[in-house]
C-alpha cells in the first residue's frame, strides 16, 4: 500500500458522511445540511463539527471504537495488497465468506458459487455495479483500518464498491476510488478490526452509554452554541464560540 498523503479526521468524516447521506436517518436534514455535506469545506472548523455530529447520528457507535491515535492516510492499493484486504464481516458477507473474509476470496465466491435467495439478489446488485464501474469513474472514498502497512487491513466502509471493482478487474479496483486508511498500533483493540470477547464487551458498554442520548450526535446543541444570542441575521460564529464547538466535538 503506497501512502500518498496524510489526511485529517475531518476529511475522512466528510467523505464517510457523503457516502451515508442518502440514508433514511438524514431525510429531514437534507434541505438544511445538503451543501454542508456535498460541498464540504474542511478548513471550516464549525462545519467539521457539524458534519461529525451528523455522522454520529448513524455511525457514532462505529467511529467511537477506533483508537484515539488513529492516523489517516490517503493510499494507493497495489497488487500485493490483495493478499491482506479483508471485508467487514457483516450481514450477507458472512454467508458468502466460506471461512475466509479476504476480499479476493469473497470475489472468487461471487464468481463461482450458485447462491440462492436473498444472497443471490445481493450478489446481482454487486455484479450490476461491477459492470458500471468498467466504463464509469467514481470519486467516492472507501475506508480501511489496520495496524501498519504490512499487516492485514479491514474495509471499514466500502465493501460493496471494492468487491464490485475487483470483480471487474484488479486494475479497476486500484483506479476507481480514493482510499483512506486509518492506522494505529492499538487497532487490535477495535472490534471492527478484531472480534473477540473483550472488544465486543467494550463496544456493548459504549453503545449502551449512548443509547438514549448521544451528546456527540446532538446537532442542535452545536447549532445553539454557535448562534448569536441577540440577532435576527444568519448565524455567525465568533472565535470564542468556534473554540467551544471544536472542543465539544473532540
Amino acid at each position: 500500500m503506497k501512502r500518498l498523503r496524510h489526511v485529517t479526521e475531518a476529511e475522512v468524516i466528510a467523505e464517510f458522511l457523503k457516502n451515508e447521506f442518502y440514508q433514511e436517518e438524514f431525510h429531514h436534514d437534507r434541505d438544511q445540511f445538503e451543501q454542508l455535506v456535498l460541498g464540504a469545506d474542511i478548513t471550516d472548523e464549525r462545519a467539521n463539527a457539524l458534519r461529525r455530529a451528523l455522522l454520529f447520528r448513524r455511525r457514532g457507535h462505529l467511529w467511537r471504537e477506533l483508537p484515539a491515535d488513529t492516523a489517516w492516510w490517503e493510499v494507493q492499493i497495489e497488487a500485493q495488497d490483495l493478499e491482506r484486504i479483508r471485508v467487514f464481516p457483516r450481514a450477507q458477507w458472512r454467508k458468502m465468506a466460506n471461512g475466509s473474509f479476504l476480499l479476493r476470496d469473497i470475489v472468487r465466491q461471487i464468481r463461482n458459487t450458485p447462491f440462492r435467495g436473498r444472497t443471490r439478489d445481493f450478489i446481482a446488485k454487486v455484479q450490476a455495479f461491477s459492470y458500471r464501474l468498467r466504463t464509469t469513474t467514481d470519486d467516492s472514498a472507501v475506508l480501511l483500518i489496520g495496524v501498519n502497512d504490512r499487516q492485514p487491513v479491514t474495509v471499514l466502509e466500502g465493501n460493496h464498491r471494492l468487491a464490485a471493482a475487483l470483480l471487474a478487474s484488479p486494475e479497476v479496483m486500484q483506479e476507481r476510488f480514493r482510499v483512506f486508511c486509518g492506522l494505529s498500533a492499538h487497532m487490535p483493540e477495535c472490534c471492527w478490526y478484531q472480534t473477540n470477547v473483550a472488544n465486543l464487551w467494550r463496544y456493548g458498554r459504549n453503545r449502551a452509554r449512548n443509547l438514549f442520548y448521544d451528546r456527540d450526535a446532538d446537532v442542535e446543541r452545536l447549532m445553539d452554541a454557535a448562534a448569536p444570542r441577540s440577532s435576527t441575521a444568519q448565524p455567525a460564529l465568533t472565535s470564542v464560540a468556534a473554540d467551544k464547538v471544536v472542543t465539544q466535538s473532540k
